[in-house]
């Protein structure tokens, strides 16, 4: 009974998963990060990539305003934060494609917290 259980849990859980896979893709494309969160609010595993989305957006906005600085600002922060967003950016699609809950590096636990 335990083991049937088990399968029904598991075999809704990546229905969930494979119903927001692309909606979750979304979710790293800058400002789309809308489309989880807005379009499949019930669906834990979209507004999870969605919430990452978020967190990442402001990253890129924060780096770019930091960017801004003469000299330290064009040649460290702009081109490290931009590789730093565009690498994160990525693998959060190729997971969030995979089926799987990836916490980003430094930013993951501030999405966490987001209430949505």
């Amino acid at each position: 009974m335990d083991e049937e259980k088990k399968t029904e849990i598991s075999s809704s859980t990546q229905e969930i998963i494979e119903e927001g896979k692309i909606y979750a893709f979304f979710g790293y494309w800058g400002i789309l990060f809308l489309v989880p969160i807005l379009a499949k609010k019930d669906n834990d595993f979209a507004v999870f990539h969605g919430k990452q989305g978020l967190v990442l957006f402001v990253l890129e906005i924060i780096v770019s305003i930091l960017g801004s600085i003469p000299y330290i600002g064009w040649f460290v922060i702009w081109p490290l934060g931009y590789i730093f967003c565009g690498v994160m950016a990525i693998i959060g699609m190729v997971q969030a494609l995979s089926g799987k809950y990836w916490k980003m590096p430094l930013l993951g636990g501030f999405a966490e917290k987001i209430k949505i």
